[in-house]
């Protein structure tokens, strides 16, 4: 009996040929994937620092280093010029008020001082000779006047004895009549004489006075040379450190050019360096602090020099309370210079893919965490620890901080 063979499809002797398609289709299709479609690159989910998205206090506050120096530095500036005789103290050494530093010598100014010396002394013999002259002219003055006061009086008498004895009939009228024209005529003069003898009195004062100025005048060019004299020799003009001396002996210095440094040592502030970046957030009276062997010390923002030298610009600050015990000239501390109050804010951790990124975008994390991938994202404020997130991403996502530099141009990133 025969049977009947079912014909077969006609891909059945084919199916080899079709599969191998397939295969071959599907392996193209991979590859164009793999080559338009997103890059993808594998890590180890154990290298890059991941951080979580959250909805916290957000404190903006700079975190730099700073150096403790002396609130003041004073420029310790020759007064008078001369050579460098003798330097009496060292670098380091500490002063007392009125200390002397250096000694300075001045030929000149020394021949110059003993001719206004010799100047001065013969001035005032001269001074006291014409003293004595007005002296002896006032006392004669003083005689005169005397004596024109006794003659009119004498004079006055004597017309009153004349009158008298004209009443009685001894004297004519005029007898009478010559005398009393004699008499008003010496009492005029008297008069006259005595009042030129007060104005020479007055003159006499006046020029005595004059003389006393002009020598108090010499008197006080004389001490202003010898206090020249004195400003060679140099002292410390406060209390303090003697950090700097610039000169040598024998060196020739001119009057005003600076000599040595002192530091005051009973207050320090601190120094440091801030980026430019903070340059229009950084005023006087800001509040900081330093954290030293467990405890806080309280500081504020006492100078901020507005010029950016290397993308940084200087600020100092001052204690505003208690000082750590050992705080010597040098010595570096973590400063935290706070720039408002503590506000919510979405954050994440600070890492170092705003390097690469320049915080332009960041690597998200999906829920398992097995993938991540590029997403835009806008960072606000900053401070050492975190950065402000406005944009881009939501509480509860985790993105990753680290590792971009070897990431390359990854769109997605898959973790085993």
């Amino acid at each position: 009996m025969d049977i009947q063979l079912k014909k077969k499809p006609l891909y059945h002797k084919y199916r080899y040929y079709l599969i191998g398609g397939g295969i071959f289709f599907l392996l193209l299709l991979y590859l164009l994937v793999q080559t338009f479609g997103p890059q993808r690159l594998r890590i180890d989910s154990d290298l890059p620092q991941t951080g979580e998205v959250r909805h916290t206090d957000f404190l903006e506050y700079v975190d730099v280093e700073g150096t403790v120096q002396p609130i003041l530095t004073l420029m310790v500036n020759a007064r008078e010029g001369g050579n460098v005789n003798l330097i009496r103290k060292e670098e380091g050494e500490l002063l007392h008020q009125g200390d002397t530093i250096l000694t300075l010598t001045n030929t000149g100014l020394m021949h110059d001082i003993e001719d206004q010396q010799d100047e001065w002394e013969k001035q005032r013999i001269s001074y006291r000779e014409k003293e004595l002259e007005m002296e002896q002219q006032s006392l004669t003055l003083k005689q005169q006047t005397l004596e024109a006061e006794y003659e009119l009086e004498k004079i006055r008498k004597s017309f009153s004895l004349e009158k008298e004895e004209y009443a009685m009939g001894i004297r004519s009228k005029a007898q009478l009549q010559v005398s009393e024209d004699e008499f008003n005529y010496k009492t005029a003069s008297t008069r006259l004489k005595m009042q030129s003898l007060k104005n020479d009195s007055a003159v006499t004062v006046i020029r005595k006075e004059l003389l006393r100025n002009d020598r108090e005048r010499e008197r006080k060019k004389l001490e202003r040379s010898l206090q020249r004299m004195e400003n060679l020799t140099v002292r410390a003009p406060i209390d303090g450190q003697l950090s700097l001396i610039k000169v040598v002996p024998g060196q020739q210095v001119a009057a005003g050019e600076s000599l040595a440094e002192i530091k005051v040592m009973d207050r320090f502030k601190i120094h440091t360096q801030v980026s430019e970046y903070y340059i229009d957030r950084l005023t006087n009276g800001l509040p900081a602090y330093i954290t030293y062997q467990g405890k806080r010390y309280p500081l504020k923002v006492s100078k901020v020099v507005p010029e950016v030298k290397d993308r940084q610009f200087e600020v100092d600050l001052v204690f505003t309370g208690e000082k750590p015990d050992n705080l010597r000239l040098g010595k570096n501390f973590r400063v935290q210079i706070e720039l408002g109050q503590p506000e919510k804010a979405l954050v994440i951790p600070r890492g170092t893919f705003y390097q690469s990124t320049g915080g332009r975008w960041i690597y998200k994390l999906n829920a398992d965490k097995t993938k991540a991938v590029k997403v835009p994202i806008t960072i606000g404020r900053q401070n050492p620890m975190q950065y402000e997130i406005t944009e881009g991403l939501q509480p509860g996502d985790w993105v990753i901080t680290t590792g971009y530099d070897t990431f390359g141009e990854a769109e997605e990133l898959i973790l085993k």
